[in-house]
């Protein structure tokens, strides 16, 4: 069944419908499972912080409260047939003109570069599934870690769930290439590749921040979505064997002596849950890291709120929205109201600001 999102998926390639001639038919075809396919493992996005997404292999593993109400799981269900995957299961490797497509995006970004002076393009790597995955084939990795040497002018934005996994798998998967004639990526760190955790409560935070901040890297990003319960990213805690723990800041602290020579997060995004089952996201946690990474000098993004949002962003009184049959409500346990609207009425303003904020790169 053709649902609305593919819908609207079909309608951004609607001049090149009406070029061919025959609106209707062409229509029809373009919803075909198998071209909505073609479509969402890589092409442009309107993810605020990429330029494009870009899958390698389909299907993960849920391993996370945020992988509760997964996107990509429900794409796949929605897809059917024509995903390939079944969640939780076996991985599908993209076609190789999928592969081909940073290729084309490497060059037009280093035409960008050279010409305009413009911003390198960001690719967000595995949106439909997770690089560091310990069920997928090694040999796809080093296919991946190869076609990002190829692709220099582009930066990769490798966001998991599994960073636990990184160090040992990336060592894995370039440790073969013959790259004497390219200095730049003669040793790790390579300069094109950001890592990224997700986290989406203390708990997570206190488990992987460590892990991402011992990996080297060009940029070390936590994406916070959804977020899921209030973070302090300036006190990170590590738990040892025996019950002892370490407790420091995981954004640069000027106070500290050892500052400069410390690794710390060079990114914080941020965002509240969207789709079917969305958990609301208390307005006082997003506010909380933006003061935390303010006063760190550390780039902010606020990417969403979610579904929900209080009644004064709603623009409509609590009496009228809180309770009603048609807009549900959420009551925090300080008392604090929020409404369920959507995710484009709810919008991506944080206290009357857009924060679209990014590491020096």
């Amino acid at each position: 069944m053709t649902t609305a999102r593919d819908t609207r998926a079909a309608f951004c390639v609607l001049p090149a419908i009406r070029r061919s001639g025959c609106l209707a038919s062409r229509l029809s075809d373009l919803l075909r499972p198998s071209l909505i396919w073609t479509s969402i493992v890589g092409e442009n996005t309107k993810i605020e912080w990429a330029d494009h997404t870009w899958n390698p292999w389909v299907g993960c593993t849920k391993v996370s409260p945020g992988c509760d109400h997964c996107y990509a799981e429900t794409w796949a269900k929605r897809a059917g047939k024509a995903a390939g995957v079944t969640w939780g299961g076996e991985r599908r490797r993209t076609s190789p003109s999928n592969w081909r497509k940073p290729l084309q995006w490497n060059e037009e970004s280093k035409a960008r570069v050279e010409t305009f002076g413009a911003a390198r393009r960001r690719v967000f790597c595995s949106s439909l599934a997770d690089v560091f995955d310990n069920q997928v084939p090694p040999e796809w990795r080093e296919d991946l870690f190869e076609l990002i040497r190829k692709t220099p002018h582009l930066d990769w934005l490798l966001l998991t769930k599994r960073i636990g996994n990184a160090p040992e798998m990336i060592k894995a998967a370039i440790a073969n290439f013959d790259i004497g004639y390219s200095p730049d990526f003669a040793a790790w760190p390579w300069p094109n590749v950001w890592i990224g955790a997700t986290v989406v409560n203390q708990a997570e935070a206190d488990r992987d921040i460590p892990k991402l901040l011992q990996l080297p890297a060009r940029v070390r990003f936590v994406s916070i979505e959804p977020m899921l319960g209030p973070i302090d990213l300036t006190d990170v805690v590590t738990r040892y064997d025996g019950g002892t723990e370490d407790h420091f800041s995981a954004l640069f602290d000027p106070d500290d002596d050892e500052a400069d020579t410390l690794p710390y997060l060079d990114w914080v995004i941020c965002g509240g849950e969207s789709g079917h089952g969305a958990r609301p996201m208390h307005p006082d946690w997003a506010r909380s890291l933006r003061d935390q990474c303010a006063a760190a000098g550390v780039p902010f993004l606020f990417k969403q709120w979610g579904e929900f949002t209080t009644p004064r962003v709603a623009g409509a009184p609590v009496s009228r929205l809180v309770g009603h049959e048609r807009i549900p409500g959420h009551a925090f346990d300080d008392g604090l109201l929020v409404v369920r609207i959507g995710k484009k009425a709810a919008g991506r303003q944080l206290d009357g600001r857009t924060h679209d904020e990014f590491p020096a790169a």
